[in-house]
């Protein structure tokens, strides 16, 4: 079992530019699975490939890929100053001035801006150059994120197998008040009859009748039985090495209808309050569910 949210780093280092690239991965909870990528411009064309190896190994979660290089500052990347190119455009201006009659004051910070007189030496980043030093940093990345999302899939997995224990023993006691609630009714039934002043022996066919029916209206023996099953469906989930939230999330609403079905049928107060206490626990493992991939 997995948790949706986690956190991993990678590093690679690019001897050809003396580059170091950094990737980090980190997720959040979600439905589906959404992979957001940023990265430098220059690798735009890398994005289809990273947001492919991230779905190789996520089904679910918002992941977040950040990319950035640790590039060291050098002189080299400082811009260069194109004497030519500005000596043409001083000359041109001063011709242009000196034809319209107006002063051929140039400053140097006005020449500095014009097109083409300062040219960047920087070296741009070739993508394709890139990724055989970027993936190997990815996949650390994604390695120490998964680990980290297994750790606390554990742990939300012993959480889950506490409460459903819990809710088995719940269970448990509820099957053994269920058989006891006709014959309650019986009793209360034949203490109204009584205090309205129409005592009936216990054999009458009335009597008998109506128990029958209230008897057949509360069985709640195939909701027990379902309520059992799920519990034996839900170990096998949590035992799984396959992403299993979808399938845990729909497994607890089903067993909400079970227990709901329960404490309707059955007028008895403490299988109500075993069903209220079993109903708590799903609600917190419906909590944690929402966290598991």
């Amino acid at each position: 079992m997995k948790s949706m949210t986690g956190f991993g780093r990678g590093e690679a280092r690019q001897e050809s530019t003396s580059t170091t690239w950094v990737v980090e991965c980190s997720s959040v909870n979600r439905k589906q699975l959404e992979v957001g990528v940023s990265l430098p411009r220059d690798l735009n064309d890398l994005e289809p490939q990273i947001r492919n190896q991230v779905a190789a190994v996520c089904s679910r979660g918002r992941v977040s890929v950040q990319i950035r290089s640790d590039q060291p500052s050098s002189g080299d990347n400082m811009p260069r100053l194109d004497q030519i190119v500005a000596a043409k455009y001083v000359q041109e201006l001063k011709a242009m001035a000196k034809h319209l009659g107006i002063s051929q004051d140039i400053s140097l910070s006005e020449i500095v801006r014009l097109p083409g007189v300062l040219v960047s030496e920087a070296r741009e980043t070739v993508a394709e150059e890139v990724w055989p030093v970027l993936q190997p940093a990815l996949e650390a990345a994604l390695k120490q994120f998964l680990e980290m999302r297994a750790a606390e899939g554990g742990h939300l997995r012993e959480e889950m197998e506490t409460r459903l224990a819990t809710i088995e023993s719940l269970a448990a006691k509820i099957a053994e008040l269920a058989p006891s609630v006709p014959a309650n009714q019986r009793e209360v039934l034949l203490q109204r009859l009584e205090k309205a002043g129409l005592p009936l022996p216990l054999d009458d066919e009335r009597i008998v009748k109506e128990i029958a029916l209230f008897a057949d209206r509360t069985d709640i023996s195939e909701e027990l039985s379902r309520a059992a099953s799920h519990v034996k469906q839900f170990r096998a989930y949590l035992a799984s090495d396959e992403p299993v939230g979808r399938s845990l999330d729909f497994l607890v609403q089903e067993f909400f209808r079970e227990f709901n079905t329960m404490g309707s049928k059955c007028n008895h107060a403490a299988i109500a309050h075993n069903v209220v206490a079993a109903k708590t626990e799903l609600e917190k493992i419906r909590e944690q569910i929402q966290n598991v991939e």
